[in-house]
């Protein structure tokens, strides 16, 4: 009798698993059934170039004396979408460009390692392809602010200015005596394996700005959801993270070229350590010489450009007015 029970329990217990196995499996092949619709009902905004072996989207509005290119953070799923209100708000008076690193929006994944050296060199083929030419203001946000400090070291003539974006720069870790945190390499199988699109259905509001609601239209809001289930912590991302080390050290002893415009936004934060360092004293540190370069706090979320578009265009403006006026 006993034995009769444990083999009905275990014939209980494997038919469970076959059953999660199976919901997994039909789930991951429902996931890429989404995927490849959700593919043709978002396509390209701008135009895909070939660079190294794959395709970059590059996106471009409006036209101007100063070409603005914007350049993402870590991690943000779909770049031409995000920066939206600052696209419109910029292209007023300027060329505004997004290139999409691989691995981001439209553009395609690859298997190349994400230096810092590689994604500039990606970076300036998709502009010099795409036909933009410089010299260009750069705008990073957040991470990509290592990236636009070794393109200005790099290619100082190809550079107007920088206008950083609660910029990150590789200097802070030695500043704020900071570690660089790893980021575990399974978060690269959340996108293919549809967990990302779970996580986008359960909490939507976390993969999408945070801006009052008429500042993103319901269509882009849509594609940026769509985007975050395919892109989120995709294995370019990943290894992008993980190549934060490398790219800190092999940019920290770099500066802004001395004669180069700066204008940097920072969130707005008050807080001094007992030292007396903060994020403000910090970016003074990096601020060039240029008589027009200049710090300004405001205060939003770390995205600043998804409440304060307006603000910082108008703020924009006056600074290339000011280079120009030098």
């Amino acid at each position: 009798m006993k034995k009769t029970k444990r083999f009905k329990l275990g014939k209980l217990m494997r038919n469970i698993g076959l059953g999660v196995l199976a919901l997994i499996v039909l789930g991951i092949a429902f996931h890429h059934i989404l995927n490849a619709y959700e593919q043709v009902k978002f396509p390209p905004i701008g135009q895909m170039i070939e660079v190294d072996g794959g395709k970059m989207h590059v996106f471009e509005k409006g036209t101007g004396d100063n070409t603005i290119v914007l350049l993402s953070g870590l991690g943000t799923s779909a770049p031409a979408l995000d920066f939206e209100p600052l696209i419109n708000e910029l292209s007023k008076e300027n060329k505004v460009v997004v290139v999409e690193g691989f691995g981001y929006g439209w553009s395609d994944s690859t298997n190349k390692e994400r230096t810092v050296k590689r994604i500039v060199e990606e970076l300036r083929t998709a502009l010099k392809k795409s036909g933009i030419v410089g010299p260009y203001v750069l705008m990073p946000h957040s991470m990509s602010g290592i990236y636009s400090l070794y393109y200005a070291n790099q290619y100082p003539n190809e550079v107007k200015a920088i206008v950083g974006n609660d910029l990150t720069l590789p200097q802070a870790v030695a500043y704020f005596e900071e570690e660089v945190p790893d980021t575990p390499p399974y978060l690269s199988y959340l996108a293919p394996a549809g967990i990302a699109r779970i996580m986008t259905v359960m909490a939507p509001k976390d993969f999408l700005p945070k801006a009052p609601e008429g500042v993103y239209s319901k269509k882009t809001l849509a594609a940026i959801k769509s985007f975050a289930a395919r892109k989120t912590y995709n294995v370019n991302v990943v290894d992008e993270a993980n190549h934060i080390k490398q790219n800190i050290a092999a940019t920290e002893a770099l500066r802004h070229p001395e004669n180069m415009p700066m204008l940097i936004f920072m969130k707005k934060d008050d807080r001094v350590r007992e030292d007396g360092k903060s994020i403000a004293s910090f970016y003074q540190t990096q601020l060039t010489a240029h008589p027009a370069s200049k710090l300004i706090a405001l205060e939003g979320h770390h995205y600043l450009h998804w409440t304060l578009s307006k603000e910082m265009s108008g703020q924009i403006k006056d600074f290339l007015a000011s280079i120009a006026a030098h």
